[in-house]
């Protein structure tokens, strides 16, 4: 199943790194975020992964291109420039980098990620939020109701689209960034089907406005609730947080040896 990764945004209330590479480069105890998030995926078995680039793509594929080489011991010939690959870890991976413009909007960058998709469910996330999500168990939800859409609710102290949910967990309202009333948020993470394409129409829709809405009008968008751990990195201060959260015994968010 196809993982797709949104990494293509400006992170502009994130400059003081930004300016540079794109938010998702943006490191966490040395690793970018986009690998905390990748590792959390292939965690549960899922390892098939589709970057949207953007701003700064050129930086992602540099990275991905030169992070196989990196993890590990080397042995170099400086006479003809051969290099072997020694003992090191190796992330059994397959990723799909693909450039979704520098002004397409989230929405547009999911649609532009369709050829790659086809006709199977698949998973979308943005790149710069992780949790201590049961991968699996959100798949599992999303196959039981039979709903195009599912999106991951979390109750973080956040300031991002608001959720109106029933009691069975199905999305009856979608509001980006008002004032809270039940306390449910978007946390990304989705499930969804291919039908949702039809919901996009060109580069300039934003996801979390009328394709959301839509569905959660036609019933068709279905919640998850995540009680646990969850976090995205939209300001330097939430960059700090996350570093300190990774500095401790057990970070919240890592659930791989």
């Amino acid at each position: 199943m196809k993982v797709a990764i949104l990494a293509g945004g400006l992170g502009s209330r994130l400059q003081e790194e930004t300016e540079i590479k794109p938010k998702p480069m943006v490191e966490i105890g040395g690793r970018p975020i986009l690998w905390h998030i990748m590792k959390i995926y292939a965690h549960h078995g899922f390892s098939d992964f589709l970057i949207a680039l953007g701003y700064r793509g050129d930086y992602i594929k540099r990275w991905m291109l030169e992070y196989s080489s990196i993890q590990g011991d080397l042995t170099i010939s400086l006479k003809d420039g051969q290099m072997q690959v020694l003992e090191g870890e190796r992330e059994d991976w397959t990723v799909s980098l693909v450039d979704t413009g520098v002004a397409t909007m989230t929405g547009g960058r999911i649609k532009r990620l369709a050829p790659y998709v086809g006709t199977e469910t698949f998973m979308v996330t943005w790149g710069d939020g992780v949790a201590d999500l049961d991968v699996r168990k959100l798949l599992d939800f999303h196959r039981a109701h039979g709903k195009l859409a599912t999106v991951t609710a979390v109750r973080p102290p956040a300031r991002f689209g608001e959720l109106t949910l029933d009691g069975d967990g199905c999305v009856t309202a979608f509001a980006e960034k008002p004032q809270l009333t039940e306390g449910w948020i978007n946390g990304a993470f989705f499930v969804l089907e291919p039908d949702v394409f039809d919901y996009i129409d060109d580069d300039m829709t934003q996801w979390e406005r009328e394709p959301l809405e839509r569905l959660a009008a036609e019933g068709q968008l279905m919640a998850y609730r995540h009680e646990s751990f969850w976090q995205c990195m939209d300001t330097l201060r939430d960059k700090v947080l996350l570093e300190q959260l990774w500095a401790r015994p057990q970070p919240p968010w890592k659930m791989w040896p």
